[in-house]
């Protein structure tokens, strides 16, 4: 689409919505941008548009915004508005950030999305590329945004550009085309944006839509519905993990079976069977672009858990306390309760948030058989005691995080692990999950 002289609107400021701004001007569009919060809040957005002749709907989402324009460039946290559903049916087209992203990249794009792991994996063949000396841009829902990729020195045909895709990018997609499209699993997730199931994995299964024969979908083995979704787009499906994928575990080992390589997964500093299965996926999209053995080895050994994901803040009376705070839905608290299994005595768990949507029922499984307590906080809590109604778990209501931390301390015992991996998000009393785990660790290191 040429987009000189087009009318542009973008809804949703923040990281995306302003690097898509500046791409959509630096290619002769003309840009408007509509927030729903208050001019008072957004500053900066306001000198943006003074320096740059933007004009400003702010503080709703008004009808008038929408008319009398040729594309809606849309920010991933932007929830469904009606205003862009009539837009549509009027024949406005509507493009994510990264589908107006992908109308300008010249590199292979790699694409990463799945309920739990995305960061993880987009980060790790990130890395792998890098120490194969490729060049490499590491972003989409995962830091950068994608258009900030377009002015990179990645994006050359000799390039690679490795972009984490959430639901809420890919399902608005049209063109955007993975040369390696990774999905590394799906459970249930954003029910409160998606309604159902099947919608959130229709979102996913978008990822695969628009690939070619000379394309690759990676999935994870013995997962029958992720593979018929990778079977509806045309590129060559693989597999990681479990007992038949191309790249697996052997006993300590991480082994692919096409090429040989081999690496010791004591010398990764990534717990848990989760965390090994993304390493096979990791190695196996690295592989297929191109990546040296070394800089794959190189990648692993250098490799430190990122933020907020199981990391292992402090060591107190011998209980151990662990900052999950990404686990932001009940399958990514399944698997960190799990990945402590063999670590620790017991989990005490501390869960709660905004509740998105799916059943709690996998969580109160995996705390039956791991589990000593749980301590449940915000918005969630009643909804997480009635799933635990009449379980063996006890369940304590707390009304902060410093206290959830203190009454956790003195229900475990010496061996055990207190976890926060919450199972839901964080917006009733934190900005983000970022801001939930620093106050979980403030929390703990102030413990005697």
């Amino acid at each position: 689409m040429e987009l000189r002289d087009r009318r542009v609107l973008v809804v949703g400021w923040g990281r995306s919505g302003r690097a898509a701004a500046d791409l959509l001007l630096s290619k002769g569009a003309k840009v408007s941008i509509t927030d729903s919060k208050k001019a008072e809040l957004l500053p900066d957005l306001l000198r943006f548009a003074e320096e740059r002749g933007v004009q400003l709907w702010l503080g709703a989402h008004p009808e008038a915004a929408f008319q009398n324009i040729d594309l809606i460039v849309l920010s991933p946290g932007v929830p469904p508005l009606e205003e862009v559903h009539k837009a549509r049916a009027r024949g406005v087209l509507v493009w994510s950030e990264v589908e107006l992203a992908f109308r300008f990249i010249k590199a292979r794009l790699i694409g990463v999305t799945g309920s739990n792991g995305k960061s993880t994996v987009t980060t790790l063949i990130g890395q792998m590329l890098m120490r194969s000396g490729k060049p490499t841009f590491v972003g989409g829902n995962l830091g950068d945004p994608l258009c900030l990729s377009v002015n990179s020195e990645a994006n050359t045909e000799e390039g690679v550009i490795v972009a984490e895709l959430s639901s809420f990018q890919l399902e608005a997609i049209d063109s955007l085309r993975c040369h390696v499209a990774l999905l590394l699993n799906l459970t249930e997730n954003h029910l409160d944006r998606h309604h159902t199931f099947a919608s959130y994995a229709a979102a996913k299964a978008r990822i695969f839509h628009n690939q070619k024969a000379q394309d690759h979908a990676l999935i994870p083995w013995g997962d029958p519905l992720v593979e018929a979704m990778a079977r509806v787009g045309k590129g060559m499906v693989h597999f990681f993990g479990g007992n038949g994928g191309e790249v697996r575990v052997d006993g300590d080992e991480v082994v692919d079976c096409e090429s040989g390589f081999r690496f010791g997964l004591g010398e990764v500093r990534l717990s848990g069977r989760h965390n090994h299965e993304n390493v096979c996926a990791a190695l196996l999209a690295a592989r297929l672009l191109g990546a040296s053995t070394d800089g794959m080895a190189q990648a692993l050994r250098e490799f430190r858990p990122l933020p907020h994901r199981l990391h292992l803040v402090r060591e107190v009376g011998g209980v151990r306390f662990y900052n999950d705070s990404k686990a932001t839905n009940v399958g990514a608290s399944v698997a960190a309760i799990e990945s402590l299994k063999g670590l620790v005595q017991r989990v005490v768990l501390i869960a709660g948030g905004v509740d998105k949507g799916g059943s709690y029922a996998p969580l109160r499984a995996a705390m039956e058989q791991w589990g000593r307590a749980l301590v449940l906080i915000g918005q969630a809590a009643p909804q997480i005691a009635s799933a635990f109604s009449g379980s063996s778990v006890p369940f304590v209501f707390a009304p902060g995080m410093g206290e959830a931390v203190s009454i956790a301390r003195a229900l475990a015992q010496p061996g055990d692990a207190v976890l926060l991996a919450p199972a839901c998000s964080s917006f009733d009393m934190f900005p983000s999950y970022a801001a939930r785990g620093e106050a979980f660790e403030q929390a703990v290191f102030s413990l005697e």
